[in-house]
C-alpha cells in the first residue's frame, strides 16, 4: 500500500498554523513515519513555550511504559515557574492502553478525566515513536481521548513541497540541482526528509561542480531496496539482463533478504503491467496513480515511459513468473539460485 502524503493531512497544516500564530493547543498527539516532521513541530512547539530552553523547571519529559498517571498529574498540576506555560513530552506511552491487560481500568479513567479538563497553562504532547499508535474507535474512552486531542499524523510531503525543500537545503550549501534530479533523489531515498538531509548533505560535499548531476547522487547515495528494484526491473523491462544481474548481485552482497527482494521484485512488475494495461485502453498517468496508490507523480511517468517497451502479454508473464519464484521461496533450499533463475525467465519473456 503507498505511503499517504501530507496533500491531505489537514491535521499537520492546523498545527502548523496554530504554532505560527502563537496558539500553542494544550493536548496533542503525534504519530507517524515522517519523523523530521514531527521532531521539527515538537521543536517548535518547545521554542513558543519554552523560549528559555529545556533545562529550567516548565518542561517536564517521561519515556516508556513505566509512566504513570500519578507521574502526569504531578507534571500537569505543576505551575510554570517565571513563564506562561509549561510543557509535558510524553514519549512512547501508550495513552490508550489497550494492549496492556495489567492496566487496571480505573487509571485509564483517571488520565482521561485528567486529560478532559486540562489547565489552560500546560501543554501536553504524547509522541509515537516505537509504540505502536493504535486506538480503538469502539470504545468509549478511546474516543474520549481523541474528541479531546489534536491528533497529527506525520506523513511524507507531497511532491511540489519536498522538491522545494530539497532545492533549497542544496542552496544553502551552495549548490543547484534541477527538478528533475530532485524527483530521482527522491526515488531512490523513499522521501523521507530525515534520510534525505543526510544524503543532501553528502552530495553538496563531493559534488565538485555548482550544479549537482545525476552522477553525483549515483556516486554516493545507495538506494533503499524498493528504488533498487525498480531500477533492476526497470532494466529488464529495457532488455537490459545484464545490468539487472549486477543489481540484483549487489542486493544479495548487502544482505537483502530474498523474500524482501522478490517482494519488491514482484510489485514492481505488477506496476508495470498496470501501466501497459493503461496504455493499451487509453487511460493516463491519473488512473495509473490512482489504480497502483502511487504517491507521486513522476513515479508513474517513468512507469509509463518504460512500459511502452515492452507487450502486454510480456508484463502478465512477468508477473506470473514473479509469483512463481516467490512460491518457491519459502521451500528452496537455495533462495538467491531461484533469483538468479528468475532473472532469466524474465529476460525472456520480456524480449
Amino acid at each position: 500500500m503507498a505511503k499517504k502524503t501530507t496533500g491531505g493531512n489537514d491535521s499537520y497544516k492546523r498545527l502548523t498554523d496554530s504554532i505560527n500564530n502563537g496558539r500553542v493547543g494544550s493536548l496533542y498527539i503525534f504519530h507517524g513515519d515522517e519523523r523530521y516532521l514531527l521532531e521539527h513541530s515538537l521543536g517548535a512547539i518547545r521554542s513558543s513555550i519554552c523560549p528559555d530552553g529545556l533545562s529550567g523547571f516548565n518542561y517536564r519529559r517521561f519515556e516508556g511504559k513505566g509512566v504513570s498517571a500519578d507521574d502526569i498529574d504531578d507534571a500537569v498540576n505543576t505551575l510554570p515557574v517565571f513563564a506562561e506555560r509549561t510543557l509535558v513530552e510524553v514519549h512512547d506511552f501508550d495513552v490508550f492502553n489497550n494492549a496492556d491487560k495489567q492496566q487496571r481500568p480505573e487509571d485509564k479513567l483517571r488520565l482521561i478525566e485528567l486529560l478532559s479538563d486540562l489547565p489552560d497553562y500546560v501543554c501536553v504532547v504524547f509522541i509515537y515513536d516505537i509504540t505502536p499508535y493504535k486506538p480503538d474507535g469502539r470504545l468509549k474512552a478511546d474516543k474520549e481521548i481523541l474528541s479531546k486531542a489534536h491528533v497529527v499524523e506525520f506523513v511524507l510531503q507531497e511532491e511540489n513541497l519536498l522538491v522545494k525543500w530539497i532545492a533549497r537545503r542544496f542552496k544553502d550549501a551552495g549548490k543547484l540541482i534541477g527538478t528533475s534530479d530532485c524527483e530521482y533523489l527522491i526515488h531512490i531515498t523513499g522521501g523521507y526528509m530525515s534520510p534525505l538531509q543526510g544524503e543532501i548533505g553528502k552530495i553538496a560535499a563531493y559534488a565538485k561542480d555548482e550544479r549537482v548531476s545525476r552522477a553525483d547522487i549515483d556516486a554516493v547515495v545507495t538506494p533503499v531496496l524498493d528504488a533498487a528494484a525498480y531500477k533492476l526491473t526497470d532494466a529488464l523491462m529495457r532488455n537490459e539482463s545484464d545490468t539487472a544481474m549486477r543489481i540484483l548481485d549487489e542486493l544479495l552482497r548487502m544482505r537483502e533478504a530474498p523474500q524482501k527482494i522478490i517482494y519488491s521484485i514482484t510489485s514492481k512488475m505488477c506496476r508495470f503491467l498496470a501501466a501497459r494495461v493503461c496504455i493499451e485502453n487509453g487511460l493516463g498517468i491519473g488512473s495509473l496513480t490512482e489504480m497502483c496508490g502511487i504517491k507521486y507523480e513522476f513515479q508513474a511517468r517513468m512507469l509509463m515511459s518504460t512500459a511502452r517497451k515492452a507487450t502486454l502479454a510480456g508484463c502478465r508473464a512477468a508477473v506470473l513468473r514473479c509469483a512463481e519464484t516467490a512460491f518457491a521461496l519459502n521451500t528452496a533450499p537455495e533462495p538467491e539460485a531461484r533469483l538468479t533463475e528468475l532473472m532469466a525467465k524474465l529476460s525472456y519473456v520480456l524480449r
